[in-house]
Protein backbone atom coordinates (compact mmCIF):
# COMPACT_ATOMS: atom_id res chain seq x y z
CA UNK A 1 0.00 0.00 0.00
CA UNK A 2 2.80 2.43 0.83
CA UNK A 3 4.86 1.69 -2.27
CA UNK A 4 2.47 3.19 -4.85
CA UNK A 5 1.87 6.23 -2.63
CA UNK A 6 5.59 6.95 -2.51
CA UNK A 7 5.89 6.37 -6.24
CA UNK A 8 3.07 8.74 -7.03
CA UNK A 9 4.45 11.56 -4.87
CA UNK A 10 7.14 12.73 -7.36
CA UNK A 11 4.47 12.93 -10.08
CA UNK A 12 2.27 15.33 -8.13
CA UNK A 13 4.30 18.46 -8.96
CA UNK A 14 4.34 17.46 -12.63
CA UNK A 15 0.58 16.99 -12.64
CA UNK A 16 0.06 20.26 -10.79
CA UNK A 17 2.34 22.13 -13.20
CA UNK A 18 0.48 20.60 -16.14
CA UNK A 19 -2.91 21.54 -14.68
CA UNK A 20 -1.90 25.13 -13.92
CA UNK A 21 -0.11 25.53 -17.24
CA UNK A 22 -3.06 24.14 -19.16
CA UNK A 23 -5.50 26.35 -17.28
CA UNK A 24 -3.31 29.38 -17.96
CA UNK A 25 -3.22 28.56 -21.66
CA UNK A 26 -7.01 28.20 -21.79
CA UNK A 27 -7.49 31.45 -19.87
CA UNK A 28 -5.10 33.26 -22.21
CA UNK A 29 -6.97 31.92 -25.21
CA UNK A 30 -10.30 33.04 -23.79
CA UNK A 31 -9.04 36.57 -23.14
CA UNK A 32 -7.45 36.69 -26.60
CA UNK A 33 -10.67 35.59 -28.31
CA UNK A 34 -12.41 38.39 -26.41
CA UNK A 35 -10.00 40.85 -28.02
CA UNK A 36 -8.01 41.41 -24.81
CA UNK A 37 -10.81 43.65 -23.58
CA UNK A 38 -12.51 43.23 -20.20
CA UNK A 39 -15.39 40.85 -19.72
CA UNK A 40 -18.49 42.38 -18.18
CA UNK A 41 -17.87 40.92 -14.74
CA UNK A 42 -14.30 42.24 -14.80
CA UNK A 43 -15.42 45.79 -15.57
CA UNK A 44 -18.05 45.51 -12.84
CA UNK A 45 -15.43 44.39 -10.30
CA UNK A 46 -13.16 47.31 -11.11
CA UNK A 47 -16.09 49.76 -10.96
CA UNK A 48 -17.03 48.37 -7.55
CA UNK A 49 -13.51 49.02 -6.30
CA UNK A 50 -13.54 52.58 -7.58
CA UNK A 51 -16.85 53.35 -5.86
CA UNK A 52 -16.02 51.58 -2.57
CA UNK A 53 -12.64 53.07 -1.77
CA UNK A 54 -12.74 55.27 1.36
CA UNK A 55 -9.39 56.85 2.34
CA UNK A 56 -8.60 54.36 5.11
CA UNK A 57 -9.32 51.32 2.95
CA UNK A 58 -7.37 52.84 0.08
CA UNK A 59 -4.33 53.48 2.28
CA UNK A 60 -4.49 49.95 3.71
CA UNK A 61 -4.78 48.41 0.25
CA UNK A 62 -1.80 50.41 -0.99
CA UNK A 63 0.28 49.29 1.99
CA UNK A 64 -0.68 45.65 1.50
CA UNK A 65 -0.23 45.59 -2.27
CA UNK A 66 3.34 46.88 -1.87
CA UNK A 67 4.23 43.55 -0.27
CA UNK A 68 3.66 41.84 -3.61
CA UNK A 69 6.66 43.32 -5.37
CA UNK A 70 10.25 44.55 -5.01
CA UNK A 71 12.05 43.53 -1.81
CA UNK A 72 9.52 41.62 0.28
CA UNK A 73 8.95 38.66 -2.09
CA UNK A 74 12.71 38.15 -2.32
CA UNK A 75 12.92 38.17 1.47
CA UNK A 76 10.35 35.36 1.46
CA UNK A 77 12.41 33.49 -1.13
CA UNK A 78 15.57 33.92 0.95
CA UNK A 79 13.65 32.68 3.99
CA UNK A 80 12.70 29.63 1.93
CA UNK A 81 16.37 29.10 1.13
CA UNK A 82 17.36 29.45 4.79
CA UNK A 83 14.77 26.86 5.82
CA UNK A 84 16.04 24.54 3.09
CA UNK A 85 19.64 24.93 4.24
CA UNK A 86 18.60 23.98 7.74
CA UNK A 87 16.61 20.94 6.62
CA UNK A 88 18.83 19.67 3.77
CA UNK A 89 22.11 20.28 5.64
CA UNK A 90 24.35 20.55 2.55
CA UNK A 91 28.07 20.16 3.21
CA UNK A 92 30.38 23.02 2.26
CA UNK A 93 29.83 26.76 1.97
CA UNK A 94 29.34 26.66 -1.80
CA UNK A 95 26.60 24.05 -1.58
CA UNK A 96 24.92 25.94 1.25
CA UNK A 97 24.97 29.10 -0.88
CA UNK A 98 23.36 27.22 -3.78
CA UNK A 99 20.53 25.95 -1.59
CA UNK A 100 20.11 29.35 0.09
CA UNK A 101 19.88 31.31 -3.16
CA UNK A 102 18.02 28.77 -5.31
CA UNK A 103 14.48 29.98 -4.40
CA UNK A 104 15.39 33.62 -5.07
CA UNK A 105 16.98 32.64 -8.38
CA UNK A 106 13.85 30.69 -9.34
CA UNK A 107 11.71 33.70 -8.44
CA UNK A 108 13.90 35.95 -10.60
CA UNK A 109 13.75 33.49 -13.51
CA UNK A 110 9.97 33.46 -13.19
CA UNK A 111 9.94 37.23 -13.50
CA UNK A 112 11.71 36.98 -16.83
CA UNK A 113 9.04 34.57 -18.06
CA UNK A 114 6.21 36.74 -16.75
CA UNK A 115 7.62 39.90 -18.29
CA UNK A 116 7.99 38.16 -21.65
CA UNK A 117 4.39 36.98 -21.53
CA UNK A 118 3.06 40.32 -20.33
CA UNK A 119 4.75 42.30 -23.10
CA UNK A 120 4.02 39.65 -25.71
CA UNK A 121 0.30 39.47 -24.90
CA UNK A 122 -0.03 43.23 -24.26
CA UNK A 123 -3.46 43.29 -22.61
CA UNK A 124 -4.39 46.89 -21.72
CA UNK A 125 -4.94 47.82 -18.09
CA UNK A 126 -8.19 49.25 -16.74
CA UNK A 127 -8.73 52.97 -17.42
CA UNK A 128 -6.11 55.05 -15.60
CA UNK A 129 -8.80 57.37 -14.25
CA UNK A 130 -9.74 54.66 -11.74
CA UNK A 131 -6.21 53.87 -10.55
CA UNK A 132 -5.38 54.39 -6.88
CA UNK A 133 -1.83 53.08 -7.32
CA UNK A 134 0.91 53.65 -9.87
CA UNK A 135 1.15 51.02 -12.59
CA UNK A 136 3.07 50.56 -15.80
CA UNK A 137 3.30 48.34 -18.87
CA UNK A 138 0.55 45.85 -19.58
CA UNK A 139 -1.97 43.95 -17.50
CA UNK A 140 -1.92 40.20 -18.12
CA UNK A 141 -0.74 38.29 -16.16
CA UNK A 142 -0.62 40.36 -12.97
CA UNK A 143 2.93 40.78 -11.73
CA UNK A 144 1.92 41.29 -8.10
CA UNK A 145 -0.34 38.23 -8.15
CA UNK A 146 2.38 36.11 -9.74
CA UNK A 147 5.18 37.34 -7.48
CA UNK A 148 3.26 37.08 -4.21
CA UNK A 149 1.93 33.61 -4.99
CA UNK A 150 5.30 32.29 -6.13
CA UNK A 151 7.35 33.73 -3.27
CA UNK A 152 4.87 32.62 -0.61
CA UNK A 153 4.60 29.24 -2.30
CA UNK A 154 8.38 28.77 -2.26
CA UNK A 155 8.44 29.43 1.46
CA UNK A 156 5.46 27.12 2.07
CA UNK A 157 7.16 24.30 0.15
CA UNK A 158 10.38 24.76 2.11
CA UNK A 159 8.53 24.72 5.43
CA UNK A 160 6.50 21.67 4.41
CA UNK A 161 9.65 19.80 3.42
CA UNK A 162 11.39 20.73 6.66
CA UNK A 163 8.42 20.11 8.95
CA UNK A 164 5.59 18.10 7.35
CA UNK A 165 3.31 18.74 10.33
CA UNK A 166 3.31 22.44 9.37
CA UNK A 167 2.25 21.82 5.76
CA UNK A 168 -1.38 22.86 6.23
CA UNK A 169 -0.53 26.04 8.13
CA UNK A 170 2.17 27.04 5.64
CA UNK A 171 -0.08 26.36 2.65
CA UNK A 172 -2.99 28.27 4.17
CA UNK A 173 -0.78 31.27 4.93
CA UNK A 174 0.61 31.28 1.37
CA UNK A 175 -2.85 31.07 -0.20
CA UNK A 176 -4.22 33.85 2.01
CA UNK A 177 -1.24 36.09 1.27
CA UNK A 178 -1.59 35.61 -2.48
CA UNK A 179 -5.37 36.08 -2.31
CA UNK A 180 -5.13 39.36 -0.41
CA UNK A 181 -2.49 40.76 -2.76
CA UNK A 182 -4.57 39.73 -5.76
CA UNK A 183 -7.68 41.40 -4.33
CA UNK A 184 -5.83 44.68 -3.82
CA UNK A 185 -4.79 44.78 -7.48
CA UNK A 186 -8.41 44.81 -8.62
CA UNK A 187 -9.55 46.99 -5.72
CA UNK A 188 -6.96 49.63 -6.57
CA UNK A 189 -8.13 49.61 -10.19
CA UNK A 190 -4.87 48.58 -11.85
CA UNK A 191 -5.82 45.05 -12.93
CA UNK A 192 -8.76 43.12 -14.26
CA UNK A 193 -9.74 40.01 -12.24
CA UNK A 194 -8.56 37.62 -14.96
CA UNK A 195 -5.12 39.25 -14.85
CA UNK A 196 -4.90 38.18 -11.22
CA UNK A 197 -6.14 34.67 -11.98
CA UNK A 198 -3.57 34.40 -14.75
CA UNK A 199 -0.81 35.46 -12.37
CA UNK A 200 -1.85 32.82 -9.85
CA UNK A 201 -2.01 30.05 -12.45
CA UNK A 202 1.37 30.96 -13.91
CA UNK A 203 2.86 31.07 -10.41
CA UNK A 204 1.42 27.66 -9.60
CA UNK A 205 2.94 26.18 -12.75
CA UNK A 206 6.35 27.77 -12.15
CA UNK A 207 6.34 26.78 -8.47
CA UNK A 208 5.54 23.16 -9.30
CA UNK A 209 8.32 23.05 -11.89
CA UNK A 210 10.68 24.36 -9.22
CA UNK A 211 9.57 21.61 -6.84
CA UNK A 212 10.50 19.09 -9.54
CA UNK A 213 14.06 20.44 -9.41
CA UNK A 214 14.35 20.28 -5.61
CA UNK A 215 15.90 16.79 -5.51
CA UNK A 216 18.77 18.12 -7.66
CA UNK A 217 19.84 20.57 -4.94
CA UNK A 218 22.76 19.56 -2.70
CA UNK A 219 21.77 17.72 0.50
CA UNK A 220 23.61 16.22 3.41
CA UNK A 221 23.17 12.78 4.98
CA UNK A 222 19.76 12.22 6.52
CA UNK A 223 18.13 15.15 4.72
CA UNK A 224 14.43 14.67 3.78
CA UNK A 225 13.70 13.53 0.22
Amino acid sequence: MTGPARGSAPRRPVLFASACGGAFALLTAAVAVHGWTAFGFEAAAVRWGVTHRPPTARALAIAVTALGTYVFPYLLALAAGAVSVRSRRPAGSRRRAVVLLAPAAWLAAGQVLRQALMHGLARPRPPAAGWAFDASAFSFPSGHAFTSALSAGLLAVAVARARPSATRAATTAAVLFAAVIGFTRVYLGVHWPLDVLGGWLLAGCWLALGVCLLPKLPAGPGAPN
